[in-house]
């Protein structure tokens, strides 16, 4: 098993940016395709970037591509979303998520997530 804790999430202003952090912990976590998912109010949660074990292999959802960038470190057991050019759209708490089969899922853990507010 897998435990992750996100952390980053804020009030922004339109066109913004930040970055989130999950830090997971165990000594498994190079074993682990990792995620990003968010849910917006009265919305499901939807993926957003699905992270390979090495980190080379990375796949967006269209909505964030060219705007988000995944990441991770797996000397430090952190995976990072770095979230530029940020509109009211992008409101939503933001999940960290492991898995052991495909970029886009499913994924078997995840964290508590992150509340990103972005003010237009």
């Amino acid at each position: 098993q897998v435990q992750l804790v996100e952390s980053g999430g804020g009030l922004v202003q339109a066109g913004g940016s930040l970055r989130l952090s999950c830090a997971a912990s165990g000594r498994t976590f190079r074993s682990y395709i990792m995620g990003w998912f968010r849910q917006a109010p009265g919305k499901e949660r939807e993926f957003v970037v699905g992270i390979s074990r090495s980190g080379y292999s990375i796949h967006y959802a269209d909505s964030v591509k060219g705007r988000f960038t995944g990441s991770r470190d797996n000397a430090k057991n952190t995976v990072y979303l770095e979230m530029n050019n940020l509109n009211p759209e992008d409101t939503a708490v933001y999940y960290c998520a492991a898995g052991n089969t495909e970029l886009v899922g499913p994924y078997d853990y995840w964290g508590q997530g992150t509340q990103v507010t972005v003010s237009s």
